[in-house]
């Protein structure tokens, strides 16, 4: 895992990942924002809307999954690759290890609820017949200084 070096479409997809965040923020949501790319193009993408929509199941990547399952017409996303401008959580990893996506690149570590490379050791193993990449730190400095600043202004400086 930490052989992987990001590639130029790597910081193309966190860039527009960050653009989601950003309009997160801006709706008083915690800044997160996924996106899906299989082959190449876009097929999914989210921002989190936990508060808007009232619900602990509305984190960015499980919007960006599910958009992207329904515009495979799969159940599956072997080919995909998740992007998104934070670690995501225990609940998103779940998600993502289950529609099988091949690799996940993020921006910024959650030092408070990050999963992925907790699991990504997981998939390591060789009884496992899934493995999924993972690469992180790819605008990292953009991604935490976002959730920073989102942080900052709801305690007041």
């Amino acid at each position: 895992m930490d052989a992987l070096q990001p590639s130029s479409e790597d910081a193309r997809w966190i860039a527009r990942c960050l653009e989601l965040a950003a309009a997160a923020a801006r709706a008083d949501e915690v800044p997160v924002g996924a996106v899906v790319v299989v082959g190449g193009a876009l097929v999914g993408e989210g921002r989190n809307r936990v508060e808007e929509l009232r619900s602990p199941l509305a984190h960015a990547e499980m919007a960006a999954l599910q958009a992207a399952l329904s515009a495979v017409g799969e159940k599956r996303l072997p080919a995909a690759t998740l992007y998104c401008s934070l670690e995501p959580c225990f609940l998103c990893a779940g998600a993502i290890l289950h529609a099988r996506v091949r690799r996940v690149v993020f921006g910024a570590r959650d030092p408070k609820f990050g999963a992925v490379r907790s699991l990504a050791t997981l998939l390591e193993d060789p009884r496992l017949n899934h493995r999924c990449e993972v690469l992180e730190g790819v605008e990292a400095a953009a991604s935490g200084e976002l959730l920073r600043a989102f942080f900052r202004t709801r305690r007041g400086g």
